[in-house]
Parts: structure tokens; sequence; C-alpha cells
């Protein structure tokens, strides 16, 4: 690595990770294993199937504490806490003051009275907290997310408080003598379990998680999973330029909170003008991954682009997630254009894949 490169950060599980033999990648400044010996496939399909464990300590936690800090997240992010409480997750977006455009997409894990997690994007933890404030406690913790239907009982064999956990729910649990966070959250569009630990706890944690059964798994399965589900990821579905209205997550705003929200009145504009284009569902009907930055034909029109798309395993064809125009809906015929080789697409519904669990 040269003077000029910044150096990736590491998580706690490294070591842990490179003894299995895990291919190393850079991602959102971190080095993050892309996949194991089995690859990704192998991955993918034992989280449908079973149970796989992710490292995703390079997600960021800003802790906000205090008597005000509950009306601070209120008035800054858009979903409304009112509809939960302390022991609860939430789903919720940081916006543009300017254009209502997505900053990062967040899950907040109410602790306590006054005490919140608040989980941003890997690149984006400082944003995210130039709006929040509150303190940066990444590099003091791991987080390990062990997904899949067979996730709580395998997780059951290594703390039957983290995995008793409901869907959306935060808990704390012992392990080893360390005070632990679990929460019913996750990005696979499966049942699992997200286990936030002390960094000195991970490795021992995460031994013996595997050793109850639970794969290994990499970014790159992340990423198949999440597309299957249809999840955003921030940069591609969700970023500059792109509302949550567009991305057909309008359920996350909370139009009627008395506090508003950071880029209400961007948003606000754009509910009442309509939005020009929507996110959706396509499918190719061969083996061929459709990429981001594709453009989407309509009767040999440019009419969107490609958002993500790849592989699915366990649909055995392409699938993506693109930007067109509101009046194109499942069942049009269209045509994805790789490279000059316009390959046939059909818009579908999404999820592309319901969970097992």
């Amino acid at each position: 690595m040269t003077e000029s490169e910044p150096t990736l950060r590491r998580s706690p599980l490294d070591e842990a990770h490179r003894a299995l033999g895990a291919k190393m990648v850079p991602f959102g400044g971190w080095e993050m294993p892309l996949s194991y010996a089995g690859g990704t496939i192998a991955e993918h399909l034992a989280c449908r199937n079973d149970a796989v464990a992710f490292d995703v300590s390079h997600l960021g936690t800003v802790r906000v504490q205090g008597a005000d800090a509950e009306s601070l997240l209120q008035r800054t992010l858009t979903n409304d806490l009112g509809k939960i409480g302390p022991g609860r997750a939430q789903y919720t977006h940081l916006l543009d003051d300017a254009d209502g455009s997505v900053l990062d997409d967040i899950i907040v894990w109410w602790i306590d009275n006054d005490t919140f997690d608040v989980m941003p994007n890997a690149s984006n933890t400082a944003r995210v907290r130039g709006a929040i404030g509150g303190s940066d406690v990444t590099a003091t913790r791991a987080i390990v997310a062990v997904q899949g239907p067979s996730a709580r009982a395998r997780l059951g064999q290594v703390s039957k408080d983290a995995s008793a956990v409901g869907r959306f729910r935060v808990t704390g649990f012992d392990w080893s003598g360390y005070d632990c966070v679990a929460a019913g959250t996750g990005y696979t569009g499966e049942d699992g379990v997200e286990c936030s630990l002390p960094a000195d706890a991970a490795p021992s944690f995460w031994e013996a998680v595997l050793a109850a059964g639970v794969l290994p798994a990499g970014l790159g399965a992340r990423d198949t999973l999440r597309l299957e589900a249809a999840l955003p990821l921030h940069g591609h579905e969700l970023g500059p330029g792109i509302t949550p209205l567009q991305a057909g997550l309008g359920w996350v705003v909370s139009w009627n909170k008395p506090e508003g929200f950071q880029g209400r009145d961007a948003l606000e504009r754009e509910r009442k003008s309509g939005v020009a284009r929507l996110l959706a569902g396509l499918a190719t009907h061969d083996r061929q991954p459709p990429r981001a930055g594709a453009r989407v034909l309509l009767a040999g029109e440019p009419v969107g682009e490609v958002t993500s798309g790849n592989f699915s395993p366990v649909l055995g064809h392409g699938i993506a997630l693109a930007f067109l125009p509101p009046g194109v809906g499942p069942g049009t015929e269209v045509e994805i254009d790789l490279r000059g080789r316009p390959v046939p697409a059909q818009v579908v519904p999404v999820p592309f894949v319901q969970k097992k669990g």
C-alpha cells in the first residue's frame, strides 16, 4: 500500500476470516471477506436453506444518549420513533434538505429510554454523525449477523437470549461475562439476528456460532441475497438524486410527525408533483447477469437504468433492480443493453424470492 492510499480498517474478526481462507476485499473503507472456500453461491444457498454468519462490523454505530436523544432523532430522521419504544429497532432515512434524496438509510436500535445505537452504512458514519451528533463507537464492537431459516435454532445453542429476540426487537444478552446486544434485524430477506459484541468478545462468539453449524458467509452472498429480496443498497438504489418515494420506500416516511424531519419540504414537493421514476424488478430469461449502469430499453428506446443486477442462485436466471417510468409495470417486456447486446427481460414484482423462515 502506497502513502497515497488510505489505510483500510479491519474488523475484530479479521484474523478469524484469514484463518478460514477468506478472500478479503476493500469495502467502504474496510477490508472485509468477500467469500470463503466454498464460494458465494454455496454461502447464498446455505442462507436460504439453513443458516450463515456474516461479519458486518464495517457498519457504523453512532451512540446517541441523553434526555434529548429521542427528540433529536425525531426531528432529523424520516420515520417516527413514536411508533415504537425502548427495546425496539426501526428502519429510517436521513435525507438531503435540498432535494429530499437519501443521504443514508439507517437502522436505529433503541437500547433503553435515553440510549440509541444508530447504524449507518460503512462509508456514511461521519455524515450521519454530523447530522445527529453522538459518539462513534464503531471501533469498540463487532457485529455478527446470523441469518437464515435455521438461524435462531442454531444461535440458540450459543445464546438462548439472543436467539429469542423478536423481529425488530432489541435485547441484551451475556457472552462470557460481556454485555452484548441482539436485534431481530438483517439484510438477507430471511429471518435472523444481528449481535453486537465488545471487540474482545467477538472472536470467541464467532467461533461458537460456527461450531453450532452456521456457515461463514461474505459480502458476495450478502449482496446476492439482498438483491433477491429486493432490498436497497446505498449508492445503487438509494443515494444522491434518489428519494424514498422513487425507491418505493414511502412507508419509511412519517409525514405527520409534529417535529417534521430533515428534507421534508423537498420530499413534500415531490409527493405533490408525482415521481418521474420508480424502482422496479427485472428478470432475464437466461443466466446472463445484468449489471449496474446498463440501459433498459422499451421498444428500442432507453427508458431507465439498472441499479443492481446479478445471477440469482435460487431462481437460476438473471435479476435486476432498475428505475423505470411509473407506467412501466409488471409484465412489460423490455431489453437490457449489455455492452451493445440487447438481452430480453421482463418487469416483475418484487421481492424476487420470498423468505423460507
